[in-house]
């Protein structure tokens, strides 16, 4: 769909989301769109996908360019800032301009840690969606993310399971669907090994999809009692959303 002709002086926001096969996926990125239209009235959001799902970013800024839009403001709907945030997404911006879209375009920090630091309101999230998933009363905690090789990437990953173990005041240990080791079941395994005797998991996903079936089943099986769901929509990444287009401003 193409983006509304708004006022153009109003600078849109365009999420840029990796993409799945999976249509849950899609939709939860919608989902969020209009979350963040919720805290950014009066602001074109619009969603776009890096694959599998159209539209793509560089469209995106094609059609907002030809709308009388001088710039936008791209937040990359990522948790790490790896190979997709470093090359995926600067060359859909850079294949934008070759197409001739007169366009300024900010791109935001990733979702994930920004220089070292975990955003509070990614921790508040992910702790609501274990609340609503029934996590009480554990010991131990799994982070589990989708995985990369980017060692860099996984660091981040390693900062937020860090700041979620001081605040829950339990043991936690990083999992990966993919990519590297060790697999949620592992994890799990490995607190319960330690002493833990109500472990839950923590999914660090922005959507549902392939991956978090397979986190949900594995850590299940494992004896996990609880695994909770992605972010998609919740109110603190769409807040998270805004303040990430804030500090890019001006």
């Amino acid at each position: 769909m193409r983006p509304a002709r708004l006022t153009p002086t109003v600078d849109p926001v365009v999420l840029v989301a990796h993409g799945s096969r999976d249509p849950r996926a899609a939709e939860a990125t919608r989902a969020l769109a209009r979350a963040v239209s919720v805290v950014r009235p009066g602001v074109p959001v619009v969603a776009s996908w890096l694959d599998h799902t159209e539209p793509g970013p560089t469209a995106v800024l094609r059609d907002l360019a030809k709308a009388g839009h001088a710039r936008a403001v791209l937040v990359p709907l990522l948790l790490t800032a790896a190979y997709h945030r470093r090359v995926d997404i600067p060359a859909a911006v850079d294949a934008a301009r070759e197409s001739g879209a007169t366009i300024a375009v900010r791109v935001t920090d990733v979702l994930g840690p920004s220089g070292g630091t975990v955003d509070e309101g990614l921790l508040t999230g992910l702790r609501r969606r274990l609340g609503e998933a029934g996590a009480e009363g554990f010991d131990g905690l799994v982070l589990a993310a989708a995985g990369t090789r980017d060692a860099r990437a996984r660091a981040s990953v390693g900062r937020v399971a860090a700041a979620l173990s001081d605040v829950l005041c339990v043991p936690t240990r990083v999992s990966y669907a993919s990519a590297a080791p060790p697999a949620v079941d592992a994890a799990v395994a490995h607190l319960r090994s330690r002493g833990a005797r109500r472990v839950a998991v923590s999914a660090y996903f922005l959507a549902p999809g392939l991956f978090h079936d397979a986190v949900t089943a594995r850590a299940r099986a494992a004896g996990a009692v609880a695994v909770s769901a992605p972010l998609t929509d919740a109110p603190e990444l769409a807040d998270l959303v805004r303040r990430r287009v804030d500090e890019t401003a001006g």
